[in-house]
Parts: structure tokens; C-alpha cells; sequence
């Protein structure tokens, strides 16, 4: 039987939401680097140390709005990664689940910008990312991983035949092994580069490098994601 969580517990969460909500509010006016908790407790007409028994300090508030982004983009990639699985035990063309992905990402970072300043943008001068953000940050990368590791388990994957160096081969299948996932260490440096060039289209694109260079937009990106697809060795559709 599931617990029904007391009146003072979801009073407490209604709270913490609140002061979430206000916080947001002023990354999109004042930026990260000028949250302030009392400024946050005196829009929501709170004491300071009223707000300190939810958020000790602005450090822990910024994490809390980070994980809060991170999981954001997370499930929206995920989502639409899941939408273009077909409703079998077969899957849909890979190449189809990358893009999608891609898609997902850029479309939450263009509905919420500021949120995906916070976690892509300029550090905040003083904070220090906990390793609790590390998880809920690996979320879009582990989607785009799953698909290239099934296309290569069912023998589709065309792997680079680009040499790469030692070292990044070393660097790479320590970061396969960390994460359990059997690819070639190839496949797993492109990888990486292909989720760091994601975020960099995304970025040009919210932050105003694009301007006056790219103009369809939407479709550029949809190039673009199925190179990185094609990049990792992701078969290209008919």
C-alpha cells in the first residue's frame, strides 16, 4: 500500500516548489549570478530564515534548480526519443530515435531558455556543481548512447574507420566501462563528440550565433543531428 504523505509534508513540497517557481523567475530577469534567497523570500513574502530551513544556502537552491533543468531535458529527450519506437518488439530505424532526441533537446532549450543558460551557459561565479547533478546531467548523453549500442549489438552499427588516437581510444573505453556499456572505443569518442556538437548547435542557435547566418533553422538542425548520427556509424535511411 502506498503512504499518503501528510498535510505538513505536502505543505512542505507546495513550499519548495514556490520558492523553485520565484527563483526561476529570477534567473529570467536578474541571471544566476544574482540569485539572491532573500530577494526569493521577500517576493513570496517570506522571512529569510523562514526560506533557509528549505534552501540553507543560495548554493543549495542553484542545485536544486540545476537537477530540476537536467532532469527537464533529460525526460524531454527521452520522450521523444520513445515516440518514434514502434508499438512491436521491433525497433524504429535508428537513425529516426537520434534525431529525435536531438529534436527533444533543442525544443525544450528554445521553451526554456534561461533554465538551459543555468546548465549550458557561463558557470556561475563561486558555485561548485555537487556530484549529485552528475546523474540527472548524464541523462540526454545515456539516450543517445542506448541507441547507438543497440544498433551495434544487432551488427548495423558502421563503425569509423577514421584512426583515432591512443589515448582518446584509452579515454573512451574507460568511459564505456564506467557506464557498462560494450561499444568500441571509437565509437564511444565520437560519441562524445557528437553530444558535445549537439549542445553546441543548440547554444548558437539560443544565444544568438546564428543570427544572420542560418536562417531555416529547424531544418538545418535536422541536417545537422543526422550527420552526428551518421558520425557515430548510425546506418543512413533509405
Amino acid at each position: 500500500m502506498t503512504a499518503i504523505p501528510g498535510a505538513r509534508a505536502r505543505a512542505r513540497g507546495e513550499v519548495a516548489i514556490a520558492i523553485k517557481d520565484e527563483a526561476r523567475r529570477q534567473l529570467a530577469s536578474e541571471g544566476a549570478a544574482k540569485l539572491s534567497l532573500r530577494a526569493v523570500a521577500r517576493e513570496l513574502g517570506m522571512v529569510s530564515s523562514a526560506l533557509y530551513r528549505y534552501f540553507p544556502s543560495r548554493d543549495e537552491l542553484l542545485t536544486a534548480l540545476i537537477i530540476d533543468a537536467y532532469n527537464a531535458v533529460g525526460e524531454a529527450a527521452e520522450r521523444a526519443g520513445a515516440t518514434v519506437v514502434l508499438p512491436t518488439v521491433v525497433r524504429a530505424r535508428p537513425m529516426a530515435r537520434w534525431t529525435a532526441i536531438c529534436q527533444g533537446v533543442r525544443s525544450w532549450a528554445l521553451a526554456h531558455p534561461h533554465e538551459y543558460a543555468l546548465i549550458y551557459g557561463s558557470p556561475v561565479p563561486g558555485y561548485s556543481a555537487p556530484r549529485s547533478t552528475t546523474q540527472p546531467a548524464a541523462r540526454v548523453g545515456l539516450a543517445l548512447i542506448a541507441v547507438v549500442h543497440e544498433t551495434y549489438a544487432a551488427g548495423r552499427l558502421k563503425e569509423p574507420a577514421d584512426p583515432l588516437p591512443d589515448v582518446v581510444i584509452g579515454e573512451a573505453l574507460a568511459l564505456a566501462a564506467e557506464l557498462g556499456v560494450e561499444l568500441p572505443g571509437a565509437v564511444v569518442a565520437r560519441l562524445i563528440g557528437a553530444w558535445a556538437q549537439l549542445f553546441g548547435l543548440v547554444s548558437f542557435e539560443l544565444f544568438g550565433q546564428f543570427h544572420g547566418v542560418v536562417g531555416a533553422r529547424a531544418e538545418f538542425f535536422e541536417q545537422a543531428a543526422e550527420e552526428l548520427g551518421r558520425s557515430v556509424g548510425l546506418p543512413t535511411p533509405r
